[in-house]
């Protein structure tokens, strides 16, 4: 939540102009200043609430001078905003005081800064910490511009094409007498972009940073559809489109079943073939597998389905965490049967193969990333 100096400005005079009635008045009155986006009323509210906290402090002293039996209340519910703005309230002079260490003098030639040893760190290595700093910087990513061009028009001032019926509705108005022409040019929208996210164990250490990267991806473009899958397929596309990321991750595992079971990475791409790729595999979308496709069941069907998915879209980029290991080698069976069907093939297991990720989806396509030189390696 962004309150500079101007909307304080304005929201002093805006208590000014309303007054003070009531404290319904005067919430609603600081909330029309200050509250601009709609993952902002969450901040705004729970900082309201904490304003007025120190109100109740007669109270608790009451209620701690009097015997009164021990409170049996069930814990309340995180509400939404309500880290950020505790963290917002708090006293910065009120940090613990650190103890005075011994100075020690390190030479740090040659030495990486820490958003570079972020980077490249795995996320399965990650600490807490490292964790909470990785998903503020996946709120950070840019994604690229990318369009495509669709069979609708929308008006132009430039002269690329002539719109008939813009310009007879033009000179209807002048009774024919003036004919102005009006111009019309494609119009442009971003791809859709489909993720089937595998959530199975052995993809567990990975679960939750990709919903997060998912999140910020669903924030960021109109067209993103999520699927989980592990033994069943899930849509949680409504579930990720809610504004707080960490109220979206609660629905999605309210819904989701199957969480860190086993893989049925066949079965699962037949129920997307069959029910939902005519309804979001349109306009050039773009697929994001994400799996490390140890498939656990029969691979018969997969390199049907794999291929009939392939060709329901415009590009289809397989996310493998285990291409971490530089002596990688396409092995497994379901491995084997995928691979010949993907356009590319990238790592996934930290913040830099991110970065490439969002980089390649503007089109861009390295060596590193063709499926074919490991198609070579395993002799298919």
């Amino acid at each position: 939540m962004r309150v500079g100096p101007a909307a304080v400005t304005d929201a002093v005079e805006a208590v000014k102009v309303a007054g003070i009635g009531s404290r319904d008045d005067f919430y609603w009155t600081l909330h029309s200043i200050f509250v601009n986006r709609h993952e902002d009323h969450a901040v705004f509210d729970e900082a309201f609430r904490l304003f007025w906290r120190s109100r109740e402090l007669v109270e608790k002293l009451i209620a701690m001078f009097s015997p009164v039996a021990m409170e049996r209340r069930e814990k309340e519910k995180q509400r939404s905003g309500q880290t950020r703005a505790s963290q917002a309230f708090q006293n910065r002079n009120e940090r613990p005081l650190q103890k005075d260490e011994p100075e020690i003098e390190v030479d740090a030639r040659l030495t990486s800064s820490d958003n570079e040893v972020l980077r490249k760190m795995d996320f399965a290595q990650m600490t807490a910490e490292e964790l909470v700093q990785a998903k503020q910087a996946l709120t950070q990513l840019l994604l690229p511009d990318d369009r495509v061009v669709t069979r609708r028009f929308r008006p132009s001032r430039r002269n690329v094409r002539i719109d008939p019926r813009a310009t007879m509705r033009t000179a209807l108005k002048t009774g024919g007498d003036l004919i102005l022409p009006r111009f019309r040019q494609p119009k442009t929208v971003h791809p859709p972009i489909v993720v089937l996210a595998d959530i199975s164990g052995s993809m567990s250490q990975y679960t939750r940073i990709f919903l997060h990267f998912l999140h910020a991806l669903t924030d960021k473009r109109r067209r993103v559809h999520t699927f989980l899958f592990g033994t069943r397929l899930t849509n949680v596309t409504r579930q990720m489109r809610h504004r707080d990321p960490d109220d979206a991750l609660e629905e999605c595992s309210a819904i989701v079943q199957d969480w860190s079971g086993g893989t049925r990475i066949s079965d699962t791409l037949a129920e997307f073939n069959r029910l939902w790729s005519r309804r979001v595999l349109s306009q050039g979308a773009i697929v994001l597998l994400i799996s490390d496709g140890l498939e656990r069941e029969s691979v018969d069907d997969l390199p049907l389905q794999m291929e009939r998915l392939q060709k329901s879209c415009r590009r289809l980029i397989w996310l493998n965490p285990l291409l971490r290991f530089e002596g990688f080698e396409a092995k497994a069976m379901g491995v084997r049967a995928m691979l010949p069907y993907v356009d590319e093939f990238r790592a996934v297991h930290n913040l830099e193969a991110l970065s490439d990720l969002v980089a390649a989806l503007d089109g861009g396509r390295g060596r590193d990333s063709d499926p074919r030189r490991f198609l070579k390696s395993a002799g298919i």
